[in-house]
């Protein structure tokens, strides 16, 4: 099954966006799926629906960190330093596909905090007709990048 297939089938039933797309690539980590479920929970809704940075693109900013290896197998400068590389790219790219936006708040264009938020946020399907792309997105992009 792809990562796209595994994230998209698990978000919206339980899982956030966060979760959805570094628990797609937890295995490429040997990360149990449990613990990054875990890690990324908070990370939703633009971190605890804070309408910050998208939740996809911080679990995708997990999964860079990780393909940058341990803290005991490199050495760390040169790890952070290719990390932070790769996570100017992947916004880079995230932005274009997204007119210019990673904030949660940007993309859906509402305050989850705010139960009128949550309420235009059901109401108009957002889960499915903006963040399910941001959770395509965000797995294609860092697919293309590793």
């Amino acid at each position: 099954m792809s990562r796209e297939a595994k994230a998209q089938g698990q978000f919206g039933h339980g899982i956030n966006c966060s979760q959805a797309v570094f628990g797609a690539f937890s295995d490429d980590f040997d990360i149990d799926k449990a613990t990054a479920l875990n890690v990324a929970r908070a990370f939703g809704g633009g971190m605890g629906r804070e309408g910050h940075v998208c939740g996809a693109v911080t679990g995708a900013i997990m999964a860079i960190g990780c393909m940058h290896g341990t803290v005991a197998e490199k050495d760390e400068g040169a790890a952070r330093n290719g990390a932070y590389g790769d996570v100017q790219e992947f916004m880079r790219r995230f932005e274009e596909r997204n007119g210019g936006q990673v904030s949660c708040r940007g993309l859906l264009g509402v305050d989850l905090k705010a139960p009128e938020g949550q309420a235009e946020f059901k109401e108009k399907n957002m889960l499915d007709t903006r963040c399910r792309k941001a959770v395509r997105d965000a797995i294609e992009i860092l697919e293309e990048m590793i």
